[in-house]
């Protein structure tokens, strides 16, 4: 059970192919003679079996044949009765490779291989290699050198561009795996797996479209919270985005929506096939910046300017090496052109100048990066210097890139970093590019930790308040609600509005502005009118009663002109926002297909479209998100001391996009949504009109818990925490696990008995490896739960206080499993709270988790030879039979 469920497709151990017979060239489809070359070229680590489904015996004796993986490439007519046969011989996955098959064949394919139980990656695709494994079974070409870079790719074409200008770069691979349009193991269940893989270290992505927002963000957020991803996603505009569509078979979103989800997965974009390459190269390296520092050392100082110029325009850091380094470094290198910004060698510079200045700075703390620029020159051999890099870099922690111009003169030179795994780039701009996209991992794995609860801990929102107000407008078969509704539907969640009445008549309109106090604004109001401007349906700064009443007949019969057939319910009166000072700013909400809600935040006003400064971000947010939102958008700049001016509130601003992050987590119903203007200065922040849409709830997923379905990242299920007593005094809280307990997490492993951790992990490991760490505290909480007991004790402090500490004793854990009806559980307590209840309180929490999650069944693996875990579960009532697969083991089961 401790293997991955895809491992039959990517780790077989056994294959059986139908390709056709080999020595019949003529009734082989094209694919076919190439996977029969490829997979020949090489010695395959697992056993190989060629069948012919027309003359290799009946399907009886086919039967008896067993294999882990059927590799079908077929004439699409005949690949259904392949994969049928593959299901006989009990196949558990099976590749197609055939191309050319439609939607409805691979619909069909899709319902043989769910009947069949196997997992089914194509058709369309050109296949798969892992060449550690000796395995290329793929129509891609030759195959790729053994590394431990992934690389998956929605486009045959580019999967072997890719492959064949790695084979020149020295470049190599863990996994490529190309999907066809319409497979069936989609995009998703290939990175859950490689987040896994043991072989690879990083991720590139070639994307063009997902078929689940949920089910992608899941696995790539726990794919790059355990290693680097680069994405390359095709589609930026709505043509190509058409296009892409068209291809993949796939849904394809709004690609600042993109940009907003893969940012927030941990994941880092590039925008070019070039920086895919380039990211390539960097990852292949295997050092991962910690920053964005990136150090400089050339010798050449318009080479080293070009790349500084560079540093600044994608807003990384010039690395300057500290006074110390600095100090160390001027005796070795007297000649040294300059320190300030660059380390500038000499025109003259030798290997052991290059050398010296790598390691100075590789040594210093202020630099996460280096980049060595080398331009030609006569009587200085490209080829030594590069053989200096290559032996810094055996004792070097950080990321060393390079930069050979020229062509002729450093050819030798850039193979030699190539064989080093050095990146190399031909421009500084594309080296200091290549870092800033990796760098870029870094900043975002900050935006991936953040598991936001969906409320706050402002002030309790009125909830069932604003879904009566929602119900009553869809009950009246509206989709748009009125000023006055949208900003009622603000006011339950405690955002600040200018105080709005309605009124009905010229002579109403005059007492309410009277009562509320001079100058007011009148605005129409009516559910057929978005855009009030458009029509003249607004005015500002009206000074007296006599104003009021002109301004109310005038602008009534304005609007019944330009708009007949507008229902109109009347004119609001509302005061006037007073800060003279203050700026004007936009909160909304899209919906996107797939990803569903995403917050926005830019400049407001009338001119919003004009200047188009939109900021995304998904939901649910916390401050740190609000705060990252606020400062990835233009009009951040003027929300600081601006124009005499004093700064903005941003504690008020931040509140506001906290309060839309609630509506957005607990209203399904909201499509749309533009709180414009919202007017900020130094007092505060008020909403001064808004405009929402809304439709009915999405549909759930069927047998599974509604809460909150309606968006692709799940906040961290609060309502799960309890407190529980201690047997023996005390108590302790049964909660959610969440990034921030990795090192409780790693302190509570240190501390367990050898026979608890041999029990658990069934290894005597001693800690838990950083990739496993960040696996099991980053948890996608749809698919799986970890629940953690937490005791709080008080320990002295160093000068004598006591302190109140917090410690994990426990952990109950379980993963949806594939046919997601049952899920595997896994459970471990501290021994020094052994006997006190816990496991007992873990396990049933657990299982209620489960149960609300609409699974059906859970189990689980003990060894035969933990007798205290036996107890327990047969307490527990779970039944205990023996393993069929190992006898070391007893499976666990019970009916949830």
């Amino acid at each position: 059970m401790d293997k991955h469920y895809l491992t039959p497709l990517f780790a077989p151990q056994s294959i059986v192919v139908f390709a056709g017979q080999a020595d019949d060239p003529d009734s082989l489809t094209s694919r076919a003679r190439v996977l029969h070359q490829a997979l020949r070229a090489q010695r395959y680590t697992g056993t190989l079996q060629f069948l012919d489904i027309h003359t290799t015996g009946t399907l009886a004796d086919l039967a008896q044949t067993g294999a882990d993986l059927a590799i079908i490439a077929l004439p699409p007519q005949e690949v259904a009765a392949a994969l049928e046969i593959a299901g006989r011989m009990t196949c558990r996955s099976a590749l197609v490779i055939t191309s050319g098959i439609n939607a409805d064949g691979a619909a069909e394919l899709k319902r043989i291989a769910r009947r069949e139980s196997i997992f089914l990656l194509g058709p369309n695709g050109l296949g798969l290699q892992r060449p550690h494994l000796q395995l290329n079974a793929s129509a891609a070409g030759p195959m790729a050198k053994p590394g431990s870079l992934a690389l998956v790719s929605q486009s045959g074409a580019l999967t072997a561009s890719i492959l064949d200008w790695a084979s020149k770069n020295g470049v190599g691979f863990s996994s490529v795996v190309s999907l066809g349009p319409n497979t069936s193991v989609d995009i998703a269940q290939v990175l859950d797996f490689l987040a896994n893989d043991r072989q690879t270290q990083s991720i590139v992505i070639y994307l063009e479209g997902i078929s689940s927002a949920r089910r992608f963000m899941s696995a790539l957020r726990s794919a790059a919270n355990a290693k680097p991803v680069v994405v390359l996603k095709a589609g930026r505009r709505p043509a190509g985005n058409e296009a892409a569509q068209t291809h993949s078979g796939a849904i394809v979103g709004s690609d600042d929506v993109f940009d907003a989800a893969l940012r927030r997965a941990g994941a880092v974009r590039v925008r070019s096939f070039v920086e895919l390459f380039s990211a390539a190269k960097c990852l292949a390296s295997r050092y991962r910046p910690v920053g964005n520092r990136l150090a400089i050392v050339t010798n050449g100082g318009g080479p080293g300017v070009l790349a500084a110029d560079w540093v600044n325009e994608i807003h990384l850091q010039l690395g300057k090496l500290s006074p110390e380094s600095s100090s160390a470094l001027k005796p070795l290198l007297p000649e040294l052109a300059s320190l300030s910004d660059l380390i500038d060698l000499s025109e003259e510079a030798t290997p052991e100048h290059y050398r010296a200045a790598i390691e100075a700075a590789g040594n210093d703390r202020r630099i996460d990066g280096v980049l060595a620029i080398f331009s030609p020159k006569e009587g200085v051999d490209a080829s030594q210097v590069a053989r200096a890099l290559a032996d810094v870099k055996r004792s070097m922690g950080k990321p060393l890139l390079s930069c050979w111009m020229g062509d002729a003169s450093v050819v030798m030179g850039r193979e030699i970093l190539n064989e080093a795994s050095i990146p190399t780039f031909r421009t500084p701009e594309a080296a200091v590019g290549a870092f800033g996209n990796i760098a870029s991992f870094y900043q975002n794995q900050q935006l991936l930790q953040q598991t936001p609860p969906p409320l706050s801990t402002l002030a309790k929102p009125d909830i069932e308040g604003a879904r009566l107000i929602i119900e009553h407008v869809l009950a009246e078969r509206r989709k748009v609600l009125t000023e006055m509704e949208s900003k009622t539907l603000l006011s339950a969640f405690h955002i600040p509005v200018t105080q709005t009445i309605l009124a009905r008549s010229a002579n109403e309109a005059m007492m309410i502005a009277t009562q509320l106090g001079f100058p007011v604004a009148l605005k129409i109001d009516s559910p057929d009118i978005s855009h009030k401007s458009d029509v003249e349906g607004v005015a500002l700064n009206i000074l007296n009663a006599t104003g009021v009443r002109d301004t109310f007949t005038e602008m009534m019969q304005t609007v019944s002109r330009l708009k007949p057939n507008a229902r109109i319910n009347g004119v609001t009166v509302q005061t006037m926002a007073r800060a003279r000072r203050g700026r004007e700013v936009c909160v909304g909400l899209v919906t996107d297909d797939p990803f569903g809600p995403v917050i926005a935040f830019g400049a407001g006003g009338t001119m919003i479209e004009l200047i188009d400064d939109r900021a995304m971000e998904l939901p649910p947010l916390n401050q740190f998100l609000a705060r990252h939102l606020i400062s990835r958008s233009r009009v951040a700049e003027t929300l600081g001391q601006w124009r005499g001016a004093s700064p903005a509130d941003m504690n008020a601003l931040e509140q506001i996009l906290l309060r839309v992050s609630e509506m957005v987590c607990e209203l399904p119903q909201l499509r749309e949504m533009d709180i414009n203007p919202i007017i900020v200065d130094e007092s505060g922040a008020v909403a001064v009109d808004a405009r929402i849409v809304i439709d009915n709830a999405p549909q759930a997923i069927s047998g599974r818990a509604n809460t909150y379905s309606h968006l692709s990242i799940l906040p961290y299920p609060a309502r799960y925490e309890q407190v529980w007593p201690l047997r023996g005094g005390g108590e302790y809280i049964v909660r959610p696990i969440h990034p921030d307990d990795a090192q409780m997490l790693q302190e509570m492993m240190s501390h367990l008995s050898q026979e608890s951790r041999y029990f658990r992990f069934i290894s005597s490991i001693v800690e838990l490896p950083p990739s496993m760490l960040a696996r099991f505290t980053l948890i996608d909480y749809d698919r799986e739960m970890a629940l953690v007991a937490v005791f709080k004790e008080r320990r002295p402090g160093a000068n004598g206080e006591a302190l109140e500490t917090e410690r994990i004793v426990g952990v109950s854990r379980y993963v949806t499993n594939p046919d997601q009806s049952s899920c595997e559980f896994a459970l471990v307590v501290a021994d020094d709270f052994s006997g006190k209840g816990l496991g007992s309180r873990l396990m049933l929490s657990i299982m209620d988790v489960a149960r609300e999650k609409g699974l059906s069944e859970i189990e689980g693996l003990v060894l035969a030879q933990n007798p205290g875990m036996l107890k327990l579960m047969k307490g527990l009532g779970y039944t205990i039979k023996p393993f069929a697969e190992d006898p070391d083991f007893k499976l666990v089961t019970h009916t949830l």
